[in-house]
C-alpha cells in the first residue's frame, strides 16, 4: 500500500493521518477538505473561542507539522466523485487523487428544520470556525438572543451569551433538555442550572417562523402563538451525517456510512470514521456517535489495522463532555437504552447518575466530578449488585473489586 487519501480535514481526518505516521506508514498521505486553512478543533467553538476569539489556539498542529510529517493537505477542495473501480477521488476543480486505501472522515453538517424566514440576516448556525466568528462578532451588539434547540451546542452558546451579558431565550421542542443524550434526572438538573444563569428556557416549544424587517431578524413566532423579539437567532437542532459522496459511490447507508467492526465498508479499499459512519457495538447494536472522542479513537483503530494488520473489532468505551458555564458535564458509556437510573450519593452541586440496562452499568453522567468520570470509564459493564453493595460509590466499588481480585490471586 503506497497511497492513502483521507476525505475530511476535521479532527478525525487529521488524527487518521497523524496516527498512520505514528504507526510507521511511509507512503503518500493526502488530506482533502473543503474548509480553508489548517485542521482545527470544533468543540471549543461554542465554548472557549466564544470567550477569547483566538483562532490560533484551535489549530490541531501548526503548518510545520504537515511539512515535517510529509502530509499533503488540500484545503478549499471539495471531493465530488469516488471512482471505486479506478480507485480515484475527483474534486470539484477536476483534480484527481488515486488511492490504495480511502478513509472517509466527512463528518456532519448542521441540520436546519423547515422554519420559514431563515434567510434573514442574524440567523446563524454553529458548526464551523466561520460560523463561530460571525456569532462572536454579533454578540456585543445583541440585546436578546433566541436559541432554537436545547442540545449541547445550543446550551453551550446560551451559557456563553449569558456570561457576555446577553439576554437569552431557549426553545426546545421536546419535554426536556438534551433528551437524546441525558437521563431525565440530569436533564432536570441542567434545566435549573440554566435558569439560575438567567436563561429563559421553554420546553415543549418550537419555532413556527422567523420574523424579520428590512432583511434583518426581529424575532421568532413560536408554537404557543407568541412572537418573541430577538436580534440574533441560533438554530441548534442537531446535525446530519455527510453521506452523499459515499452513497453516490454505491456504499451502503444506514444513519451513516455502514462499516463493520473494523470500521471497514463493504469495499475493502474504503474505511469510514467519526460522525459520518454507522458502526456496530460489541453487542451488535448499530450506532452513529457525534463525538470527537469517537472520531479520534476510530482514526487510531483504522491506522493500526492498515499498518499492522490488526483485526480486532473497535470496542472503546464512548465518552462525551459539554462545558455549560461553570458546569462540566461528562458522560461515560451509552445510556440511550437504559431501563433504570440511580442517582449516586453526593452533593447537589456535583450530581452523579448511574444508568443501567438489564442489571449492568451502561453509562454514568457527572457534573464537575472528574474522578468519578474516570472511575466510570473503567466500570462500564459492572453488575448492579456490585455497585449497590458499594452504596453506588464508584471508587469504593473499584477498590472492592481490586481487593477481591488480589484475594483470588492469593
Amino acid at each position: 500500500m503506497d497511497r492513502i487519501v483521507i476525505i475530511g480535514t476535521g479532527q478525525g481526518g487529521f488524527q487518521a493521518a497523524a496516527s498512520l505516521r505514528q504507526e510507521g506508514f511511509e507512503g503518500e498521505i493526502t488530506l482533502i477538505g473543503d474548509e480553508p486553512g489548517l485542521p482545527y478543533q470544533r468543540p471549543p467553538l461554542s465554548k472557549a473561542y466564544m470567550a477569547d476569539g483566538v483562532a490560533e489556539r484551535l489549530l490541531l498542529r501548526p503548518a510545520s507539522f504537515y511539512e515535517r510529517s510529509s502530509l499533503t493537505l488540500r484545503d478549499r477542495a471539495r471531493a465530488t466523485v469516488i471512482d471505486r473501480t479506478r480507485r480515484v477521488v475527483t474534486t470539484a476543480d477536476g483534480d484527481e487523487y488515486p488511492y490504495d486505501h480511502l478513509i472517509l472522515a466527512t463528518g456532519a453538517r448542521a441540520f436546519r428544520p423547515p422554519i420559514p424566514g431563515q434567510d434573514a440576516d442574524g440567523v446563524e448556525e454553529l458548526r464551523t470556525l466561520d460560523d463561530a466568528s460571525r456569532l462572536r462578532a454579533r454578540l456585543p451588539g445583541t440585546r436578546q438572543a433566541i436559541v432554537i434547540g436545547g442540545g449541547f451546542i445550543g446550551l453551550e452558546f446560551a451559557a456563553m451569551a449569558r456570561a457576555a451579558g446577553v439576554a437569552v431565550k431557549v426553545y426546545e421542542a421536546t419535554p426536556r433538555l438534551m433528551s437524546r443524550a441525558l437521563s431525565p434526572g440530569m436533564s432536570a438538573w441542567f434545566l435549573e442550572a440554566h435558569r439560575a444563569m438567567g436563561t429563559d428556557v421553554h420546553l415543549g416549544a418550537s419555532a413556527r417562523r422567523i420574523e424579520s424587517a428590512d432583511g434583518r431578524v426581529t424575532g421568532v413566532d413560536t408554537s404557543d402563538l407568541e412572537v418573541i423579539p430577538g436580534d440574533l437567532v441560533l438554530i441548534a437542532t442537531g446535525v446530519r451525517p455527510n453521506v452523499e459522496l459515499a452513497e453516490a459511490a454505491g456504499l451502503a447507508i444506514d444513519n451513516g456510512i455502514v462499516v463493520d467492526g473494523a470500521l471497514l465498508t463493504a469495499d475493502p479499499a474504503i474505511s469510514a470514521l467519526g460522525d459520518c459512519c454507522s458502526f456496530p457495538l460489541p453487542g451488535g447494536e448499530r450506532v452513529r456517535l457525534e463525538s470527537v472522542q469517537a472520531a479520534v479513537d476510530h482514526a487510531r483503530h483504522i491506522a493500526r489495522r492498515l499498518v499492522n494488520g490488526t483485526t480486532d473489532a473497535y470496542a472503546a468505551v464512548p465518552w462525551f463532555w459539554s462545558d455549560q458555564g461553570k458546569h462540566k458535564l461528562q458522560i461515560a458509556g451509552l445510556g440511550t437504552a437504559a431501563d433504570e437510573v440511580v442517582r449516586a450519593p453526593g452533593s447537589e452541586e456535583h450530581p452523579v447518575f448511574l444508568l443501567f440496562r438489564e442489571g449492568h452499568l451502561v453509562a454514568v453522567e457527572t457534573v464537575n466530578a472528574p474522578a468519578e468520570h474516570m472511575s466510570a470509564r473503567r466500570m462500564i459493564g459492572t453488575p448492579k449488585p456490585v455497585l449497590e453493595a458499594a452504596g453506588y460509590v464508584l471508587r469504593k466499588a473499584m477498590s472492592a473489586g481490586k481487593e477481591a481480585a488480589r484475594a483470588t490471586e492469593l
